[in-house]
């Protein structure tokens, strides 16, 4: 789940000055979940802009966002509200922003929300970051910890020799990510598995922007196009 959180309204509300008619668009899957940009705050950001002053001329969650062909689709019935708008408020994360920017070329679109992590939900309003999407999921030994993300300094093979009483060195808050890869080994009965040497990191894989097409099953591929 990509995780967001609203920005200030002062911010906002300074984004938007200048575009008196404003659409609003929001997202039913991560943003919802973040509490970010559901129904329920896509009213709430409405009543607040209409409260300084905005005009809202219409409002949408989109299932979801960042879908291109599918919010083109969505969007269509929202023809006349859109026409008469200055701009687009999108409250959802910036993959969605982007999406909304393709789509409507003739219009302003400016982010409600800052895009924090791609993150797991630990329990209602809680997120923990679990991935960084380096483009080579790291197999510990079928443990499913991933060093990378949950290692301050992204570690690959073994701890780095900073923890203390089994706490990280750089976040002293948190366990350190070795051990508890450690723990789950041994009661996997396979502490043989932490002998294993991983290899360094391909930083290639890492190329912005990425690019997959499921259909030719390369990441990055140049000659693959979308429309």
């Amino acid at each position: 789940m990509i995780i967001t959180k609203q920005k200030p309204f002062e911010e906002i509300a300074e984004e938007l000055s200048g575009y008196d008619r404003v659409f609003l668009v929001g997202c039913s899957l991560c943003a919802t979940a973040c509490k970010t940009g559901g129904e329920e705050e896509v009213k709430s950001m409405k009543k607040k802009l209409e409260a300084v002053g905005k005009t809202i001329t219409g409002t949408v969650v989109l299932d979801p966002v960042c879908n291109l062909q599918k919010s083109r689709r969505d969007l269509r019935r929202f023809s006349q509200e859109i026409s008469q708008s200055d701009a687009v408020l999108c409250m959802a994360c910036g993959n969605g922003l982007q999406t909304l920017a393709e789509i409507f070329e003739d219009l302003p679109v400016f982010p409600a929300n800052d895009t924090l992590f791609l993150g797991e939900i630990r329990r209602f309003g809680v997120f923990e970051e679990r991935c960084v999407q380096c483009g080579k999921c790291l197999l510990t030994s079928g443990v499913g910890l991933c060093p990378i993300s949950r290692c301050p300094k992204g570690m690959v093979n073994g701890p780095c020799g900073g923890a203390k009483d089994g706490f990280c060195e750089a976040n002293p808050e948190m366990k350190c990510v070795w051990l508890e890869i450690y723990e789950k080994l041994k009661k996997m009965g396979k502490l043989d598995e932490f002998r294993k040497i991983s290899p360094p990191l391909d930083h290639s894989l890492k190329v912005k922007p990425g690019k997959y097409s499921f259909r030719r099953g390369v990441a990055n591929d140049a000659s693959s196009k979308t429309s």
